[in-house]
C-alpha cells in the first residue's frame, strides 16, 4: 500500500472528509486529490502535519504498521497541537527551569499514586 493509499484508509476509518482534511493540514484540495488519482505520494514536508492531523507517527504511516514486531519498538513519541491544553501545559512545562519542572513532575507523581 503506498502512503496516499494509507492516507484515505485512515481518512475513511476516521470519517473525515477530503475537504475537512484540507482544512486542518493547510494542504489545498487540489493536492490531495491529486494524490488520488494521480497515485502520487506527498512531499517529505507535509508528513508530519499530516502523521498529527490523522494521529498517527510518521512510521505508521510511512510503513503501514505500528512498530510492533521482533525487529523494533514503536517510537515513543508524542506529537501535541499547541493550542489544545495539552499542548499548552507542555509549553508552560518547557519555559520552566529544571528545579520548577522536577517539583512539577513530583506533584504530578503523587496525585498519580493518590488515585491509584
Amino acid at each position: 500500500m503506498t502512503i496516499s493509499e494509507r492516507i484515505f484508509s485512515l481518512l475513511e476509518a476516521r470519517g473525515m472528509s477530503q475537504k475537512d482534511f484540507s482544512e486542518r493540514t493547510g494542504i489545498a484540495q487540489s493536492t490531495i486529490s491529486d494524490w488520488k488519482r494521480k497515485k502520487t505520494d506527498p512531499v517529505s514536508e507535509k508528513i508530519l502535519i499530516i502523521c498529527e492531523v490523522l494521529r498517527v507517527t510518521p512510521y505508521e504511516l510511512l510503513s503501514g504498521t505500528e512498530g510492533k514486531g521482533k525487529r523494533g519498538k514503536r517510537p515513543e513519541v508524542i506529537m501535541l497541537d499547541k493550542s489544545s491544553e495539552a499542548g499548552q501545559v507542555m509549553e508552560t512545562y518547557l519555559g520552566m527551569d529544571v528545579k520548577m519542572q522536577q517539583r512539577l513532575l513530583g506533584y504530578m507523581k503523587a496525585l498519580r499514586e493518590l488515585s491509584e
